[in-house]
């Protein structure tokens, strides 16, 4: 590319995240960045959309009074930023699993990029918990520096090397800080589902048991899915499609034959 790459960085956490700073700071070496996030924490809100959003000027962009979604179409259109890649991150927690990808902030702003035809970046940080509510565990900003330097090395050499021609996104997990061996795998989102409820009363509790079995290191994956690899301190690169695959299904095609055959019969008895 003969000209600069021009960025459009977004995330979930919130434009003034030190995430995103640590994003931000590896982008510029690599283009032109300009930031499109939300003014609040949005996380957890998958591809919600909004019809309107309040937007103010930031030092480094705009911040938007919606979701990451919003972010990404409003900085598209309503700015009429052209990017060459859309950058999401860096997210504080991890969003491993395929269960995971479709509720999380800023996996579902590459997937929103994706539907512009425009290759995009998720980038998340694993931080486990121990015994303290994630809420309360604390991040130092050199954390985010070995899930930066992924970010700045992939969007330095995805483009030109072709990676987009076949994936729409890089959903990009990085291990616990100090864990990190210096190394990257492809991988694939693990289909491991472990989610469970307990009625309380008038209540329903909902947990989510992956996360304590990661948490006390019981979870033996192989290190081709997102979690074995960040569970064994490598950065997991997950290439995904976003828009929906329809496959071929015989017996599907045999009961929608049936119903179009007894609405023929309906017709004919009613004539």
């Amino acid at each position: 590319m003969d000209r600069e790459l021009e960025i459009l960085l977004t995330n979930d956490d919130g434009i003034e995240s030190d995430g995103l700073a640590a994003a931000y700071n590896a982008l510029t070496d690599v283009g032109d960045v300009t930031v499109v996030a939300p003014a609040d924490d949005q996380s957890m809100m998958g591809r919600a959309l909004s019809t309107e959003v309040g937007i103010t000027k930031h030092e480094r962009g705009f911040a938007i009074n919606g979701t990451p979604a919003d972010c990404v179409v409003a900085g598209i259109q309503g700015l009429e930023l052209d990017p060459d890649l859309v950058v999401a991150g860096i997210n504080r927690g991890a969003n491993m699993g395929g269960y995971v990808l479709g509720r999380s902030g800023t996996v579902s702003a590459a997937v929103e990029a994706a539907f512009f035809d425009i290759p995009a970046i998720a980038t998340s940080l694993y931080i486990p918990t121990g015994e303290v509510a994630f809420h309360e565990v604390e991040v130092a900003r050199d954390h985010y520096q070995a899930a930066a330097n992924a970010l700045g090395y992939l969007a330095s050499n995805a483009l030109e090397a072709g990676i987009f021609e076949s994936a729409d996104y890089l959903n990009v997990n990085a291990p616990v800080p100090g864990e990190a061996d210096g190394s990257m795998h492809i991988t694939r989102p693990s289909q491991r589902y472990e989610m469970s409820a307990t009625h309380n009363g008038d209540s329903v509790t909902l947990h989510d048991r992956i996360w304590d079995k990661m948490n006390a290191g019981e979870i033996d994956e192989p290190i081709e899915t997102d979690r074995g690899a960040v569970m064994s301190g490598v950065v997991s690169v997950s290439p995904l499609t976003a828009p929906h695959a329809s496959i071929d299904n015989e017996p599907l095609q045999k009961v929608v034959d049936k119903f179009s055959l007894r609405r023929d019969i309906e017709v004919g008895e009613t004539e």
